[in-house]
């Protein structure tokens, strides 16, 4: 639509002219319940008043909002004709005064896709549960505003709604729920702090919902209260863990009061955890929405605790940095999300109980922004953000992971305490406004001393990554004479960058023993080569590691000798975190076609069984899978294949029995398992009669199983529908929908296709599902045909369905697994003949043609390594 895509330009005239005094919002969501009549979208009654100033009297500017309908628009008691000035994006208000009221009468639609007000019938009770999610620009989907994140204001929210809900929304809520007739009530809730549209939230259905309270001694005196809640549907109350909810949630706020010296400053702190979400959770101020996956309904690792109290601490963080203290656009996005993302695993190490977390930062998350800062579209940490929709796409591992990492970086450089008093400092003077890149800077600069703006040209405002190889000679008595780091970087990137990184030597000291660091020194270093002198001297190791700790972000290679080491030796490095970097370097030099990828699938073979931090195991599972599915050559892939399901069984088989390590062996098993004896297996774990000790086989375990099974024609319809029978949840709904998807059948592939592509019938969630469903690595001839038809309707999605449809459909539906040169001259041919196509559709083509051929190159690689 015209005006959905609001720019930058746009933003900054806006705010220019504009100062925001408030809001009142008045939903009724009564509609949410029952039949619903009439042709078009399910609507709810959407009333907005906003009070703005402007300093440009006789000024024209517009209000945003995206609605099937506007009953009445009136500016200043004067009534405008919704015909006239409301285009279905954007409402037109000319002539405006130096004081402004405006207020908007509309009929807002439900969501399906998880964007705006999501609408959400639970199929195991029929109950209605409906929350809201807004960023970057969603709130104009539910009330009228002026959507940017510079315009913040305070919020007061009145909502109608069923009377036995709960509703909750940012503020508190302002004594009990009035009776409005016919089974309903009207919940009015405090007016909140300024803030930006894009976190205001309203959850209400008839959540499960369990409270506690956190208590503060403060230090110039009085005690801090923040009430606490948690909720999810009432459906998944019986396996919700609330109390470990609550105990991260206390942990984390000791932490963050100890540590920033501000008060969590939005009065109480609701966490809803909600169905069909799209982001992992939205630090909305006081009521933070999940995804409900975090509630596990069967038996999980310690990785997925560990993982939901790092999300959980993440959007802690955000209330300080995000909420309080908000960027003006979204160039510098990255001023709550990297900091977030740094300080969810500072937190959580130093709070909690995963003590191990940078190992899983260092394993999992950077394997994240490795691949996003190698591909054509990778960007500054400081990105240039012309519109929403690149906005949209820049939520990546740049933002996240890799602002992180230059954040882990930043603290070694600048020290621990001054980096935290900036912190603090940045709180201070900032309350409730907006800041950009060179706010943070003069702060740091006030208590490091240090000249940031040469440390933010190097890391903020250049992209691409560098990678740090150590070269050591050494004397006739096998003493280290000189140890040089030397750094590169690609030429289409060719920044080199300053890093603060520890080189640890490893050795072992008797013959089968471990592999210990024995030296280590910390150095700056600097342009392509740096002499590490405090070394010289040292006896010969057998490792050297570069960036041991993990203390910069760079691309970790070997010397020779060190990869040998490791080809024999790698399960035998004592430091965990040390072995996690060695496994992440390893896996980089196979996604760059330096190491035949069949050598790191015996590498995990070998060694992954003797792996101890679980998240690290996982995450070689995932490698594994991708380097089967991509990077071996094909004509090696279904040997490839038989060699790890073997090993995964046998893994499964040695494994603790009822440990995680097993519980991870077996869903490895299964989505690797292919010839009959495996899927006989499978089958008789599934039917009780075949037995691991100790492994448990649940209601999401029997999932994976017949997905497996069902994948390779093993299980019908009438199978899933029996299944479903036995779980008919949403979450056992979704496991259906994708293995009915996954059947080898040319006939189902032509269904999913056509409910995902040409129907926008399903709701996100099972997008998702029939896309993950319909694209599986062993029915490469089945899906073929598809290859074409891809590039024939992208365009068509991309201008038919919303930006979050249309990025699945685009990511989900290329296609990766045909024969990959056919699938570049398609992808370049699509390309050239298309260059006016959307900027942001062009990036996620570009990036999916990137990492096929990132695939070929590793498909030679490994088959050069059996010529």
């Amino acid at each position: 639509m015209p005006g959905e895509n609001l720019t930058r330009d746009e933003a900054r005239e806006r705010a220019r002219l504009l100062t925001v005094d408030g809001y009142d919002v008045a939903l009724d969501l009564r509609s949410a319940v029952g039949p619903h009549t009439g042709d078009g979208p399910r609507t709810f009654r959407s009333t907005t008043t906003v009070r703005f100033r402007c300093a440009e009297p006789g000024a024209s500017t517009f209000a945003d909002l995206l609605a099937p309908a506007v009953s009445s628009v009136t500016l200043n008691g004067r009534a405008l004709d919704p015909g006239e000035v409301f285009d279905g994006t954007r409402i037109a208000l000319d002539g405006l005064a130096a004081e402004n009221t405006l207020t908007v009468d509309a009929h807002c639609a439900y969501s399906r896709t998880g964007e705006g007000m999501h609408h959400f019938l639970d199929p195991e009770d029929g109950e209605t549960y409906l929350y809201t999610q807004y960023e970057p620009a969603d709130a104009r989907r539910v009330f009228a505003n002026f959507e940017q994140p510079d315009l913040k204001a305070p919020f007061t929210f009145t909502v109608t709604a069923p009377a036995g809900w709960t509703v909750l929304s940012n503020g508190a809520r302002e004594g009990e729920p009035e009776p409005a007739g016919e089974g309903a009530a009207v919940w009015r809730f405090a007016t909140t702090k300024p803030i930006s549209t894009y976190i205001t939230t309203v959850v209400a259905g008839p959540y499960h919902h369990v409270t506690d309270v956190y208590r503060r001694e403060l230090p110039g005196g009085g005690e801090l209260v923040v009430p606490l809640g948690a909720l999810c549907r009432r459906g998944l109350a019986r396996h919700f863990d609330a109390d470990d909810v609550f105990a991260v949630t206390k942990q984390g706020l000791d932490f963050f009061h100890d540590h920033f010296d501000y008060p969590y400053p939005f009065g109480k702190y609701d966490q809803a955890f909600v169905p069909e979400y799209n982001l992992g959770a939205m630090e909305n101020p006081g009521c933070v929405t999940f995804r409900e996956e975090y509630v596990f309904r069967g038996k999980v690792t310690d990785a997925s605790y560990e993982a939901r109290a790092n999300v959980i601490l993440h959007e802690m963080a955000h209330m300080w940095f995000g909420d309080l203290v908000t960027m003006e656009w979204w160039d510098d996005l990255w001023l709550k999300e990297s900091f977030a993302d740094f300080m969810g695993s500072f937190s959580m190490v130093e709070a909690t109980r995963f003590t191990d977390g940078w190992t899983t930062f260092a394993n999992r998350r950077k394997a994240w922004a490795y691949r996003a800062d190698q591909l054509p579209s990778t960007h500054p940490i400081t990105a240039d953000i012309r519109d929403l929709e690149d906005a949209k796409l820049n939520f990546d591992g740049i933002t996240y992971a890799k602002g992180a990492s230059v954040l882990k970086q930043l603290v070694a450089y600048v020290g621990r305490d001054a980096f935290l008093e900036g912190a603090r400092r940045y709180f201070k003077r900032h309350e409730w406004g907006n800041t950009r890149l060179e706010h943070l800077l003069a702060v740091l600069e006030e208590t490091s001393g240090r000249d940031m703006g040469e440390w933010a040209r190097a890391w903020l405002q250049t992209a691409g990554v560098n990678s740090l190889t150590p070269h050591a000679t050494y004397d006739s008595a096998g003493r280290i004479t000189e140890l040089a780091v030397l750094q590169e970087a690609p030429e289409s990137h060719p920044v080199l960058r300053p890093h603060r990184v520890a080189v640890g030597l490893y050795r072992r000291r008797t013959a089968g023993g471990p592999l210990e660091r024995y030296a280590r020194a910390e150095v700056d270093v600097a342009g392509a080569r740096t002499v590490v002198e405090e070394l010289t001297g040292a006896e010969r190791p057998e490792l050297i590691l570069v960036n041991d700790e993990d203390l910069t972000f760079c691309k970790v290679r070997f010397d020779e000798v060190s990869l040998d080491t490791l080809r024999s030796h790698l399960g035998s490095v004592s430091d965990g975190l040390a072995r996690a970097l060695c496994w992440s370097a390893l896996w980089n030099l196979t996604r760059d076609a330096l190491m035949p990828a069949r050598d790191f699938l015996d590498l995990v073979l070998r060694f992954g069984g003797q792996e101890g931090d679980i998240g690290v195991v996982q995450m070689l599972h995932a490698w594994a899978r991708t380097a089967l599915a991509h990077y071996v050559a094909p004509e090696w892939r279904a040997e490839g294949a038989r060699l790890l399901a073997g090993g995964a069984l046998r893994h499964l088989r040695q494994a603790e029995p009822g440990s995680d390590h097993q519980l991870a062996w077996a869903r490895f098993f299964a989505s690797v398992a292919h010839d009959e004896h495996d899927l006989q297996m499978l089958d008789r774990l599934l039917e009780g009669t075949g037995r691991i000790d100790g492994l448990e086989i649940d209601q999401e375990l029997r999932w994976a199983f017949l997905a497996a099974l069902t994948a390779e024609g093993a299980a019908d319809e009438e199978r899933l529908a029996a299944e479903l029978a036995r779980d008919d949840t949403a979450s056992g709904r979704r496991h259906q929908v994708r293995c009915l998807a996954s059947r080898p059948s040319a006939e189902v592939k032509a269904r999913a296709w056509t409910d995902v592509v040409d129907s926008d019938r399903l709701s996100n969630a099972l997008v998702e599902a029939t896309i993950a469903g319909f694209d599986l690595p062993g029915q490469r001839e089945l899906l073929a045909p598809y290859a074409e038809r891809y590039f024939e309707v992208i365009e068509r999605v991309w201008a038919e369905r919303s930006i979050e449809i249309g990025m699945a459909v685009v990511r989900g539906l290329y296609p990766a697994l045909q024969d990959s040169g056919r699938v570049l001259e398609l992808t370049d041919a699509w390309l050239a003949a298309h260059e006016g196509a959307a900027p942001a559709l062009r990036r996620l083509v570009l990036e999916a043609r990137d990492d096929t051929a990132r695939a070929l190159r590793a498909q030679r690689c490994d088959a050069a390594a059996s010529a």
